[in-house]
């Protein structure tokens, strides 16, 4: 790899953030509100993902349940992706599409939040959680890129849906990573004031 490339892979990373914040934040900001009313009204925040996107939905809940940059509370955030007996015992028993879904059912409450998160927005799993998620009354912040993929059509109203203008799966991520960052600090800000 040469100089060249790797510059412009951080430009080409720049580039998409650049984008994506003015298409985004807004729907950032609402899915901040969101959270912020159900982590004070005793709800917690569900995460899932695969790759990744399980990587990111874990890093999301640490930084909730830990800290974000200040200290504070814990907050009530679980990433579905972490239990390797659980995923291995649905994926044995029943099918893999179904590994999320089924922790949805198990622990998701009604005023809970799905965080579903998906590159292409076609994960079978992370549809399958969505769709368990709406039994159980839960509100569902998506977070995709490349159009949305089938979870945006399982959305509604209600949910909120943080779409990455990119077609470029590691661009996605990058942004994906900054939006839950943005996340962190927006509940952070809401619950001790800014910074």
């Amino acid at each position: 790899m040469s100089i060249d490339s790797i510059q412009q892979q951080f430009l080409d990373s720049a580039e998409a953030k650049r984008q994506a914040a003015a298409v985004m934040a807004p729907y950032i900001d609402a899915a901040v509100e969101r959270m912020v009313g159900a982590l004070t009204s005793g709800n917690k925040i569900l995460a899932c993902g695969n790759g990744g996107s399980a990587a990111q939905a874990q890093h999301f809940a640490a930084g909730l349940v830990g800290r974000f940059e200040r200290e504070r509370p814990g907050l009530a955030a679980i990433a579905l992706s972490t239990d390797g007996s659980i995923l291995t015992a649905i994926g044995n028993d029943y099918d893999f599409s179904t590994v999320f879904a089924k922790q949805v059912e198990a622990l998701g409450q009604p005023g809970d939040i799905l965080l579903a998160i998906s590159t292409s927005g076609n994960s079978d799993n992370v549809m399958a959680a969505v769709a368990a998620a709406r039994q159980r009354e839960m509100a569902v912040v998506a977070l995709t890129g490349k159009g949305g993929g089938a979870i945006a059509g399982l959305l509604d109203e209600f949910d909120i849906h943080l779409c990455v203008p990119s077609e470029r799966t590691a661009r996605i991520q990058e942004v994906h990573l900054l939006t839950l960052h943005c996340l962190c600090n927006g509940i952070d800000e809401a619950l001790l004031g800014e910074a």
